[in-house]
């Protein structure tokens, strides 16, 4: 099914793993097609209720793979095609999506790291924006996402001088969410997807779907939005179950639903 890129159903949660180990997972144009190919595998399947991307051997994703791009590249065309429709799709993905960052992520790794909705990182792993040494600006999301979740100073820092970030200083920077030692990161991260994936998956959805649109939109625009997304989940089974088990006074058991 999948040439470039592992996928696995695994309690409710889709492990997404890219699998070019030798060229530390670097992007080709079949590993972006086959990436978005699995996200829309795991939005349509119900029985998914969370996503895990991760790298295979001793990277995440050191970015694109150069050997596919020369002095004759359209980069606006080679975005546009590429990479643009990768990171639209796991944005919309209603569904929590978990970047574990098993090694470095570099370039448009780092990028479809900040794109993901949790980031979970190794002891081993470390961030670099690594387009500036090649004379290029970040894309793939990463102006958009690195200063909203650093602040415009450091993403100015960071995009400008590309130094590598560690997995604790990334966590200080609130690029991470946690940070595992080598030993514990595999079961740390299925542990955090696993609680994701028995969460109710439509109020979830609902959350991602809003917070995007906080940032383009007023206090006012954001409390009519609100309004429509809790009628929405106010009639999920999540919600009736939720509410039967707090005055059965038990742990719920949310179908995702």
């Amino acid at each position: 099914m999948f040439e470039t890129i592992l996928y696995q159903v695994e309690n409710n949660v889709a492990w997404v793993t890219m699998n070019r180990p030798d060229k530390l997972n670097a992007f080709t144009e079949q590993m972006n097609k086959e990436i978005i190919k699995a996200l829309k595998s795991a939005g349509k399947d119900t029985e998914v209720r969370a996503v895990v991307l991760t790298g295979k051997g001793r990277a995440f994703c050191a970015g694109e793979d150069l050997a596919g791009v020369n002095e004759d590249t359209d980069h606006a065309e080679f975005l546009r095609k590429r990479y643009n429709p990768m990171i639209r799709e796991l944005a919309s993905l209603e569904k929590p999506v978990i970047a574990a960052v098993n090694g470095v992520a570099a370039g448009a790794g780092m990028s479809l790291a900040l794109a993901s909705d949790f980031r979970l990182a190794s002891e081993k792993a470390a961030f670099v924006e690594a387009f500036i040494h090649i004379g290029l600006v970040p894309d793939s999301g990463t102006l958009y996402y690195l200063p909203r979740l650093v602040g415009h100073a450091k993403a100015m820092e960071l995009a400008v001088f590309g130094e590598k970030v560690p997995a604790e200083k990334a966590k200080e920077l609130g690029l991470v969410n946690d940070v595992y030692s080598e030993e514990e990161f595999q079961a740390g991260v299925k542990a955090y997807a696993e609680r994701l994936a028995h969460m109710p998956t439509k109020a979830i959805g609902l959350i991602k779907r809003y917070l995007y649109k906080s940032w383009d939109h007023d206090l006012s625009d954001m409390l009519e939005y609100e309004a429509y997304a809790q009628r929405t989940a106010g009639k999920s089974d999540d919600h009736r179950e939720g509410m039967k088990a707090f005055f059965d006074k038990r742990q719920p058991s949310y179908s995702g639903k």
